[in-house]
């Protein structure tokens, strides 16, 4: 039989996955190591047990013990796995930034969770790292696990990770690229690859708010640089000693905005359900294009699990309210309605039965068909003028009173086209789609696409 002993047992091996869709532009082959197969969904899974058994080892955790930890969330997780199965308690301190989804995880595994204010200062008393040490000293048989500055951190992925790329890759890797928090997977890895063939480039993704670009290229650490952002799980405003910089070749920053259109692409374009640091780390490749040849071998490191994340970068709502929403061009096949089928007038009906099929559909303008053929327009403003000087002419033909046609445009029209051609004097744009059916768009439809 092949079974596990227990679930920390399961913890690497993780894929690699062609990226096929996102970087299609590109001409060299680009690979995503998924981390979310780890039991945790993350990456941290790796150094969490790293840490907790070395600190057995040297003594730094008893028998019944608690650990205090300040986290992002996925550390948290890994920590709690190992917690579980090796009977110690966790206290995770979590930043307010962070979804709701980790906080609730966390607590779902028997985590207690305190939450400190993001926009405080690293020695602000409020400040999760403050708060973490605290509690460490409050806290009797306790151990702060301090992912920043605790190397069992890099030594995971030097073991575990870096070992693993080599591999897969058959040595044949040129560049690795992953966001940069604690900096125990760049370092790490960075490490391992490096001995293996010094020319492996080594690239953190960094975000702006955060001190570790400025700092790798002039050793300036740069509080000038430091402001809140909304990016998660990277970039800090601390120097943390997990980070070796002499391993890393270039840091390239991605914008908030830029990182959460692409989070949600990745699941939607790759089939990757991955989180917002992975987002960073796809935007970042791309924006660094130019450095990469035909023959490189790419590999990108995705953290954790999109999951963590469906109340914010997978949610329609928290994005817009933000402003982050993609700047894709909408065009008429965007706005025309898949719903129900396209309402008509017919040349000889009457006024009185245009009125009721307004009422009827709430409708205040056709087009006006002569058999097959398009012969006009018909609206409320035409009915109410003709019969504001006529009141008994409600039996009348619509003929008479018709407008102009409403213009015609394709499927691919832009929506700013199709605005210019909505007017007080024509208040709607036909479509004429595929199969040469037609489709209306009005004032209504533009309305909704832009709100």
């Amino acid at each position: 039989m092949k079974y596990y002993n227990n679930i920390l047992e399961t913890i690497g091996n993780t894929p690699l996955v062609k990226l096929n869709v996102l970087t299609k532009e590109m001409d060299a082959l680009i690979l995503a190591k998924v981390e979310t197969t780890n039991p945790g969904n993350s990456v941290k899974d790796r150094m969490a047990v790293k840490m907790i058994e070395d600190a057995e080892k040297n003594g730094n955790l008893k028998p019944g013990g608690t650990l205090i930890e300040g986290t992002s969330g996925n550390t948290g997780m890994g920590l709690a796995l190992g917690c579980i199965i090796k009977g110690y308690k966790l206290i995770c301190v979590l930043s307010d930034k962070q979804s709701k989804e980790k906080m609730d995880i966390l607590r779902a595994v028997g985590a207690e969770v305190v939450v400190c204010p993001t926009n405080v200062e690293p020695d602000d008393p409020r400040s999760y790292y403050s708060v973490s040490k605290r509690l460490a000293e409050e806290t009797p048989n306790s151990w702060y696990v301090n992912q920043y500055d605790n190397l069992s951190n890099r030594t995971a992925h030097y073991e575990s990770t870096g070992p693993e790329i080599w591999e897969q890759t058959e040595g044949k890797i040129t560049h690795f690229v992953v966001g940069v928090g604690t900096g125990g997977t760049i370092s790490g890895v960075g490490k391992y690859l490096k001995e293996k063939n010094p020319n492996i480039k080594i690239i953190g993704i960094d975000t702006y708010g955060s001190v570790f670009k400025k700092y790798h290229e002039t050793g300036i650490f740069d509080e000038a640089e430091i402001y809140p952002y909304i990016t998660e799980g990277i970039g800090e405003d601390i120097l943390p000693k997990n980070v070796d910089f002499s391993v890393i070749d270039h840091f390239e920053k991605v914008t908030d905005k830029d990182a959460a259109i692409m989070t949600p692409r990745i699941a939607k374009e790759e089939g990757i359900f991955v989180g917002n640091s992975a987002g960073s780390a796809v935007k970042g490749i791309l924006q660094m294009k130019h450095m990469f040849k035909k023959e490189d071998v790419v590999v990108v490191l995705f953290h954790d699990h999109g999951s963590r994340y469906v109340g914010k970068f997978f949610n329609q709502d928290w994005m817009k309210e933000r402003g982050f929403v993609e700047n894709i061009e909408t065009k008429a096949k965007d706005i025309i309605s898949k719903e129900g089928k396209l309402v008509i007038a017919n040349h000889d009906e009457t006024i009185s039965s245009v009125v009721e099929k307004m009422a009827r559909f709430s409708i205040s303008q056709f087009p006006v068909f002569k058999g097959k053929k398009m012969v006009g327009s018909i609206s409320e403003t035409n009915i109410i003028n003709h019969l504001f000087n006529n009141p008994e002419a409600k039996r009348d033909s619509i003929e008479a009173i018709l407008s102009p046609s409403f213009p015609m445009v394709d499927l691919n029209t832009k929506m700013e086209a199709i605005s210019k051609l909505i007017t007080k004097e024509n208040a709607a744009v036909m479509v004429q789609n595929e199969d040469n059916s037609y489709s209306i768009i009005t004032k209504q439809d533009l309305i909704k696409a832009i709100a």
